[in-house]
């Protein structure tokens, strides 16, 4: 019998950028806050400092040294992370502007404050 074919992952449009205050807002780590540490645009995910800890077995070598059981961070689905408001300090929507020199800016949508810019 014939292995199915899995279906290419068409990426979105990702809003996030490195280094943003993000909150899970499903799954198993929801209401955890976080900073996002790599965007990972052709999977549609993104690592989140200190959320979705996975162990990993690791065997020494002359690289690593000493081995054994390493925890680090694994990839949430964007959908299941929302942008925190510097401003108003919770997890909000966003939309983007562009402002007076020309240039791209997102604004929040319960404050009306600009998120970066």
């Amino acid at each position: 019998m014939p292995k199915a074919k899995r279906k290419p992952i068409e990426p979105v449009r990702i809003r996030l950028k490195k280094n943003d205050l993000v909150e899970v807002i499903a799954g198993k780590e929801k209401g955890k806050t976080g900073k996002i540490l790599k965007v990972l645009r052709e999977k549609n995910r993104v690592l989140v400092e200190k959320v979705n800890l996975i162990k990993r077995h690791t065997r020494p070598s002359p690289q690593t040294g000493q081995g054994g059981i390493v925890e680090k961070e694994a990839p949430l689905h964007v959908s299941n992370v929302m942008l925190i408001c510097p401003k108003c300090a919770t997890a909000t929507r966003f939309r983007l502007t562009v402002t007076g020199e020309g240039k791209k800016a997102r604004v929040c949508r319960k404050c009306k404050e600009l998120i970066d810019g």
